[in-house]
């Protein structure tokens, strides 16, 4: 992932924070593209619009008509009236993705609107799109697992974050596998994987290898 912010696009459902980053900055800059899925959807009900809004699927019988949203990413890559140069490298993050399944778009849906972004994103413009989505876990969601298993397989690297299989621990909060797929390497070598355990801090998480805290030892 790309790491200056300068050449970054961010479209999200709800606002985000990173340390030694100021995400207002960034945007008052043009250099972040924001897109508040509860306040835009209140807008979506409740004032009339003239023109059409990204998240209008919300007010179509059908709820599985991404168009209007995949446009705006569009829009957002294209260069602005001040003559500012196309987005180079540009990031699309999109948190997340499990509630449009919960706003009742069906599961092919969501995999057409990812598809279209990484074409426009990571085939033209070289750039990064990072997604989260939530796992069901032992309950039975059929459109989650096909929206979970669709996105792995046109995943690069996946992060999976989930709790201790040994249940809670003030010490170590969680495990986070880490999975690289190379696909132009031989089958051998094709897959990567790591696994880390983590704990949440005030203002930062802390890594460290599998075991090697002592409160789990």
């Amino acid at each position: 992932m790309p790491g200056p912010m300068a050449a970054s696009l961010c479209t999200t459902f709800s606002p985000s924070t990173s340390k030694g980053v100021s995400l207002s900055t960034a945007r008052e800059r043009g250099q972040l593209v924001f897109l508040e899925g509860l306040k835009s959807s209140v807008d979506v009900f409740f004032q009339a619009r003239e023109q059409p809004h990204p998240l209008q699927f919300l007010r179509e019988s059908c709820a599985g008509d991404l168009r209007l949203l995949y446009e705006h990413v569009r829009e957002a890559l294209q260069p602005s009236d001040s003559g500012d140069a196309t987005w180079r490298c540009p990031v699309l993050l999109v948190d997340d993705l499990s509630v449009l399944l919960s706003l009742g778009v069906g599961a092919v849906a969501v995999l057409d609107f990812v598809h279209y972004c990484r074409a426009a994103v990571c085939g033209e413009l070289k750039g990064n799109m990072v997604a989260l989505v939530h796992d069901s876990g032992d309950a039975e969601d059929e459109e989650n697992d096909i929206l979970l298993n669709g996105l792995s397989h046109q995943s690069h690297l996946i992060l999976r974050a989930e709790g201790l299989a040994t249940g809670f621990c003030k010490d170590v909060h969680g495990q986070l596998r880490i999975l690289w797929r190379r696909p132009s390497q031989p089958t051998a070598q094709r897959d990567r994987s790591l696994t880390y355990q983590y704990k949440i801090q005030d203002k930062n998480v802390s890594f460290f290898a599998k075991g090697m805290s002592p409160a789990i030892l």
